[in-house]
């Protein structure tokens, strides 16, 4: 209120509520050469003495709905390098990526979809990264700050080799969501592919991607229930497996003595020393002596005699 206040000694506390403004604010926000804050102050005018005044900090968040149609268009890109310098080169290097949505939150995992192939003669390594780009405008000046926040790495790739990515996986850490709407303090992310060539510029491609605060319902759901369906399907495999294998039976065990001395080939006699000094010189491999086991039937080939037992039966 308006009205002055005549306190008595002692302490005093006063609720209040301040209701925020219509218009959208900004997120808050600290960068490297600029920031946007938000401070609730209070002043005690008193006569005769200077005001005091104290001061508390608020964090405002621009909430950014990833489930707009516009966040929600998969993005593809693709590019081709030729590796080399001046008339000696050595193959093309090409790639092509994509990316499911541009919007993502926090803690969330993007999945990447990518194509390499290698027809250089160099050794190729295969990366990806979240880039953060913090853009300050002031005075008609404009200052730039990028930093990688997040990082995945593949396998090498040898040449005239391809790999495919079906789906890698890069987490976003925690960071501030996207500032698009502030004229003087602009925070965007990408996500760049990008091939490291030995001896050469890497071969990048950049897709871009809003960081925001409402995450997507549609997909968060469609992946617990592909989830819960995977491990309902993948349950089986527990129930038979055995713990420890069996191990399969000796040879011994499968063929008697008088099937080996069936399958036991004659050794060949000793040649001639003439005879091998007036004839071409060959190695001689001596017949592998065992043979394979018998096939496998319901029928033993060799029965026992067992007994016959008459049933019993019992009166109670």
């Amino acid at each position: 209120g308006e009205e002055n206040l005549i306190l008595l000694d002692g302490r005093h506390e006063f609720p209040f509520s301040f209701q925020l403004p219509q218009e959208p604010l900004v997120t808050s926000f600290t960068g490297k050469y600029g920031s946007i804050q938000y401070y609730v102050k209070a002043v005690l005018e008193r006569p005769a003495v200077p005001d005091q005044s104290v001061q508390a900090e608020l964090q405002i968040i621009s909430h950014i709905d990833v489930s707009s149609p516009a966040l929600l268009t998969p993005v593809l890109r693709s590019q081709e390098k030729m590796v080399g310098c001046w008339f000696f080169t050595s193959g093309p290097v090409s790639l092509s990526a994509k990316i499911e949505r541009k919007g993502y939150c926090n803690g969330e995992a993007i999945p990447i979809y990518a194509e390499i192939e290698n027809c250089s003669s160099r050794l190729i390594v295969p990366k990806a990264a979240i880039f953060q780009t913090q853009t300050y405008l002031a005075s008609g000046k404009t200052k730039t700050f990028r930093q990688m926040v997040a990082n995945v790495r593949g396998n090498h790739i040898a040449s005239g080799s391809t790999d495919t990515w079906n789906g890698k996986t890069l987490k976003i850490p925690p960071v501030s969501p996207s500032i698009l709407d502030c004229c003087i303090i602009r925070v965007e992310y990408s996500l760049a592919v990008y091939i490291h060539i030995p001896g050469a510029k890497k071969l990048m491609i950049e897709m871009p991607v809003v960081i925001g605060t409402i995450p997507c319902i549609g997909f968060s759901s469609r992946n617990s229930s592909i989830t819960s369906q995977f491990s309902m399907d993948m349950s089986w495999l527990a129930l038979t497996m055995p713990e420890h294998p069996e191990a399969p039976p000796n040879y011994a065990d499968v063929v008697s003595e008088e099937e080996f001395s069936r399958h036991v080939p004659a050794y060949p006699p000793p040649m001639d020393c003439e005879e091998q000094l007036c004839c071409p010189v060959f190695a001689y491999i001596q017949e592998f002596r065992f043979q394979p086991p018998p096939l496998y039937s319901e029928i033993d080939p060799h029965p026992t005699d067992v007994e016959e037992v008459q049933p019993v039966s019992f009166m109670l």
